[in-house]
């Protein structure tokens, strides 16, 4: 395979599971094996990361959310398919994040991240605690 346009654009992971989505949809390419095996594990993947629960109008949100934060393009497409939730995770992240972020905007921007792209943590009850 050859390469037409180097970095002609980033994608998010759910930009991509949302492509293969509708090419494994597509009966035309299903003829191809390889391209099916491919587009199979890769939708299997990733739906077990945090884009499964993402949409367009959240990640929109976020972005807005985020202008404050002076991030690069790819940092922000980084916390969008990583949802980090410790400030190390940030740290590794965001370049030289100890120079750009205090602490408090670290905070902030975990709270952001879990406002705008972290599905909420869903409550289980404990056998006889729900009398």
């Amino acid at each position: 395979m050859e390469v037409l346009k180097e970095n002609s654009a980033y994608l998010s992971n759910f930009e991509v599971l949302d492509i293969l989505k509708q090419i494994k949809g597509n009966k035309k390419h299903k003829s191809r094996n390889q391209l099916a095996t491919i587009t199979y594990q890769t939708v299997r993947y990733l739906e077990d990361t945090p884009c499964k629960k993402q949409n367009p109008e959240k990640i929109q949100e976020f972005l807005k959310a985020v202008e404050g934060f002076k991030l690069t393009k790819c940092e922000k497409l980084t916390l969008i398919n990583l949802c980090p939730k410790t400030a190390i995770e940030i740290q590794l992240i965001i370049e030289e994040s100890e120079d750009r972020l205090s602490e408090e905007q670290v905070e902030a921007l975990l709270q952001v991240i879990s406002t705008y792209l972290d599905e909420p943590e869903e409550v289980e009850e404990e056998p006889g605690e729900a009398e």
